[in-house]
């Protein structure tokens, strides 16, 4: 079987699979985030932590709820890799130094994931279980409950009240989050991905001499870091490396993983609103932008315009050969639309076009799916937009599931939609002024301009994907991509916790005969050509200096 064959087979069974479990799936979440009943142990915990889960809260707690939690986490992982030299299992790795530490402290916490070190010589297994695989759960689950008080406040009515967050991030990670990722741990255990807490095995090299091949507890962070769409791998290497990922099976359920929890996501959402096609619609934007940059991405990478490449055939440099292109277009498209920042072949090796196609996906704001969670709210916030840009050419108060979109409305949303644009913009624009971080680049010209744009892209997006040829240990990239993940996280989610609030305050309004319908083609299309027309407008610039003027040289 020819690698096209391949990778259309592998594209067929990741379809089948995620179209089997959409409905239970979906219904279980909606079940689970709209439950008024509490399982032992969640009663357990909310008495040890002094919570009262009967007690709803109004937007702004809600969100000191999320920025409260966010920032005693970080304060605990970046103590827990200063102190790593204390803790057992370290193996004679000391701390964590004060840049990288808090750099990986808010990645992990903003569920970025970036990471600006070796893992295998830089952290020990406690710090790797305790600390990073911890935040892989909860920074899913925060994402996750922002989601679903934004959806409770389409649904509810002249309230102020949006939930209890602390109730909804133990939920979604006892009964969704702990539950999928053991199952899968076990499932990639058995198809030969590692699990030890040796540090390594001393192996004899071919000449006579020594060498020690690292090991960690890689398929309980394998698992989580998929399904969270989290990304940061126990190895350098990530998801390309043999251990973490050894064959084609692993591969397709690590993609399966990433994917799962978003796509089904829309069907919770259609579920909790009351009408299944609401959510209908928004995966099929989802599905349509996603394949839209995996065909782009497999075409560019077997039609290349290099001249080692067009002598091979195609772009096989950074590419395991036991994925081929096919599996490697699928997984950049994958984790690329999910803030996933997990990979299995290295973009900074694609071609032009092929990896300018994978940063162009983050700046749609990864909504294709998107994150746990995250993509749901982001392509939510983004309806609202083509709905308020619906109204003015029709000379109509937008509405959107029962509620106007007024002032207030269409500010938080726009402020959540201009965040990450900003930040990323602005973050690459003054990198490229300053005299000593253009040292760092791998390469000039458009690639190294590329470099730095993902870069930012990356960060400012929550997805932590790497491009490669940069180098980020310098104080000005660790602070700056620092600022760019707290901003590309928090910002949106204030905004659309603000605009959850104003919703729940409204009264539903009935359809009439000027109402846009958001259940066909139509919305579809304004919706799309919404995602589309910003990226356009916001990137296009930016994108002609780097990969499309690297695509066309």
């Amino acid at each position: 079987m020819n690698d096209l064959s391949a990778g259309l087979v592998q594209v067929g069974i990741l379809v089948v699979a995620l179209a089997v479990v959409y409905r239970p799936l979906g219904d279980y979440m909606a079940r689970v985030l709209s439950t008024d009943k509490h399982l032992r142990v969640e009663r357990g915990l909310y008495r040890l932590f002094r919570v009262d889960p009967g007690a709803e809260q109004r937007w702004p707690t809600y969100v000191m709820g999320v920025l409260a939690f966010s920032f005693v986490s970080v304060v605990f992982l970046y103590l827990l890799q200063r102190l790593q030299a204390f803790l057992p299992l370290n193996f004679g790795r000391g701390a964590v130094s004060p840049g990288v530490a808090f750099n990986t402290a808010v990645s992990f916490v903003t569920n970025t994931n970036w990471q600006s070190y070796v893992p295998e010589t830089t952290m020990g297994h406690v710090v790797q279980m305790a600390g990073l695989t911890v935040q892989n759960f909860l920074s899913a689950a925060v994402g996750l409950a922002v989601a679903v008080a934004l959806i409770r406040g389409f649904v509810r009515s002249r309230t102020d009240r949006l939930g209890n967050f602390w109730v909804d991030l133990t939920r979604g990670t006892v009964r969704i989050l702990l539950p999928i990722s053991f199952v899968f741990a076990i499932v990639l255990v058995a198809l030969g991905v590692v699990q030890s807490l040796h540090s390594g095995v001393a192996v004899t090299n071919p000449g006579g001499s020594q060498s020690t091949i690292a090991l960690a507890p890689a398929a309980s962070q394998e698992a989580i870091k998929e399904l969270g769409t989290n990304g940061g791998g126990i190895f350098n290497a990530n998801s390309a490396h043999p251990f973490e990922n050894p064959n084609a099976w692993t591969d397709l359920i690590e993609i399966f993983l990433l994917l799962v929890i978003p796509v089904s996501l829309t069907r919770t959402f259609g579920t909790l609103v009351g009408n299944r096609r609401q959510g209908s619609v928004l995966l099929s934007v989802m599905s349509l932008l996603w394949t839209f940059v995996l065909v782009v991405t497999w075409w560019a990478e077997t039609h290349p315009n290099g001249p080692t490449a067009l002598l091979a055939g195609a772009n096989l440099e950074g590419k395991e050969q036991r994925f081929g292109i096919g599996a490697s277009s699928l997984f950049a498209t994958s984790t690329t639309g999910t803030s996933t920042g997990a990979v299995n072949s290295m973009h900074d090796s694609f071609s032009g076009l092929g990896g300018g196609m994978p940063l162009l996906h983050m700046m749609f704001s990864e909504v294709s799916p998107g994150g746990v969670g995250t993509g749901l709210y982001g392509i939510l916030v983004l309806a609202i937009i083509a709905m308020f840009l619906a109204g003015l050419m029709v000379g109509r108060t937008p509405e959107y599931l029962g509620k106007k979109l007024g002032r207030r409305e269409v500010t938080a949303a726009a402020i959540s939609m201009l965040a990450m644009p900003t930040v990323l913009l602005l973050g690459a624009g003054t990198a490229l002024l300053l005299p000593g971080t253009t040292a760092a680049m791998g390469n000039s010209g458009p690639h190294g301009l590329s470099e730095v744009l993902y870069a930012y892209t990356s960060t400012a997006n929550n997805n932590g994907s790497a491009f490669g040829g940069i180098t980020v240990t310098n104080g000005w990239f660790q602070s700056s991509l620092s600022v760019a993940m707290l901003i590309g996280r928090f910002v949106p989610i204030v905004a659309t916790l603000c605009l959850a609030g104003s919703l729940a305050a409204q009264r539903k309004v009935p359809e009439t005969s000027g109402t846009l319908p958001t259940t066909g083609p139509l919305f579809g299309s304004v919706l799309a050509g919404t995602i589309l027309l910003v990226a356009a407008l916001t990137f296009i610039p930016a994108l002609a200096l780097g990969p499309i003027a690297e695509a066309m040289a």
